[in-house]
């Protein structure tokens, strides 16, 4: 939904004597304490390219985002969003009150089903594993196809998406997290859409490789018409098509195949970022957050294994296993590639993830002796694929299924 807050905000705590102003709508400048710091100021309307270079310079020498978890920092209240998601779910909620007492078509709840799944599969097929991590490659009918899907799911746009989750992936848990589980349940949840960013989220941000995405021609065009393109296949066509088709209500339409739909679609993709970050066994690393939740893989169609992918962010299914009762996603990208749409699947060998688990799990797999801890430092947690961050020996064992050069 492209409701994010990107301007860099004040923090007391480690931009002394700076105040953040607002300039235009994208932009901040920067108010100094002497006529020597206003003559560094840039003051021009026009929008600005990056954050106020003073922030910018001091942030940016930051590498130890673990030890900025400053208890004090006071997060500013995007209230626009404020308004906008409570609109959202009080529309799902009479979405739901219509289901319920039976004022909805069966033919209007299959078609709200069914945007669900092509949505939630445009994020975890689409924006997660093949761009996010670069754990397999799409051909361009799949690539179309999950620039489609996304779109669907108006969860802002891919480029957008990725950007905040290899973020997430290399500074997870720390103030450089744009959905820090650390700052509790509703923050990792939604709250982290509804105030600005802290200082780290964009300066951190902001030096993500994202090559691969600008470079990509699909994904730059729908990014450039991501909002027009969202609304017109998230709420306009939920809300006419089924009243063309077989005779449902506009209104009904919209509140159930798109405030209802969105929003649940919405809050299983966000229960990865919240419960699947504090609930469930480290079978694979019992020193970080992220954990083994079975009930958000079963509704976040597969994203639940999340211990497991945060120590092997690559690996195409996720999980250690690919049972596909708990990995739809998993069952979707397995499909593509047995017809030759998905390519380069990267997988981790199941004796490297074994030597893993006797490492550094908590006991919850099949073993229960532990050696020596190894885990990524902030700052220095691999995205996926490509990440100059992976270990070479983890890099050297990936097993890649379904190899083709490409087009």
């Amino acid at each position: 939904m492209p409701l994010a807050e990107d301007r860099l905000p004040t923090n007391k705590n480690t931009m002394e004597g700076l105040s953040a102003t607002t300039t235009t709508t994208d932009s901040d400048s920067i108010k100094g304490q002497s006529k020597s710091d206003c003559d560094n100021v840039v003051t021009s309307e026009t929008k600005l390219a990056e954050p106020a270079a003073a922030a910018n310079d001091f942030l940016e020498k930051v590498t130890d985002v673990d030890g900025l978890e400053d208890t004090n920092y006071k997060s500013k209240i995007v209230w626009r969003n404020v308004i906008l998601f409570s609109y959202l779910h009080m529309a799902a909620i009479a979405g739901v009150f219509m289901v319920i007492t039976g004022r909805v078509m069966w033919q209007t709840l299959v078609f709200a089903w069914f945007l669900h799944i092509l949505g939630g599969l445009g994020i975890t097929a689409g924006a997660h594993r093949c761009y996010s991590h670069k754990s397999y490659k799409a051909k361009l009918p799949l690539k179309l196809l999950l620039t489609f899907m996304q779109t669907i799911s108006f969860q802002n746009s891919m480029w957008e998406w990725v950007r905040d989750h290899r973020v997430h992936h290399k500074y997870s848990e720390t103030n450089a997290d744009p959905h820090n589980a650390r700052r509790g349940f509703f923050f990792a949840h939604i709250g982290w859409l509804l105030v600005r960013k802290h200082d780290l989220v964009k300066v951190k941000g902001a030096k993500i490789d994202l090559s691969d995405i600008e470079s990509d021609p699909v994904l730059m065009f729908q990014k450039k018409y991501q909002l027009p393109l969202g609304i017109l296949l998230s709420f306009v066509v939920p809300a006419y098509l089924p009243a063309k088709l077989w005779g449902e209500s506009v209104l009904t339409g919209l509140l159930v195949a798109g405030f209802l739909r969105y929003a649940f679609t919405l809050n299983t993709t966000w229960l990865v970022n919240s419960a699947a970050h504090m609930w469930g066994g480290k079978p694979y690393d019992k020193t970080i957050n992220p954990a083994e939740n079975r009930s958000v893989a079963f509704w976040a169609l597969g994203e639940g294994w999340h211990n497991y992918h945060h120590v092997f962010p690559w690996d195409y299914k996720t999980a250690e296993l690919g049972e596909y009762r708990y990995n739809l996603t998993t069952a979707f990208v397995d499909f593509f590639a047995k017809i030759g749409w998905a390519y380069d699947l990267k997988t981790v060998p199941k004796k490297i993830v074994e030597q893993r688990v006797k490492r550094t799990g908590d006991g919850s797999w099949a073993h229960d002796d532990h050696h020596d801890h190894h885990h990524h430092a902030p700052g220095k947690a691999p995205w996926g694929w490509g990440d100059q961050d992976i270990p070479d020996e983890d890099a050297k064992i990936t097993h890649t299924l379904f190899p083709t050069k490409d087009e």
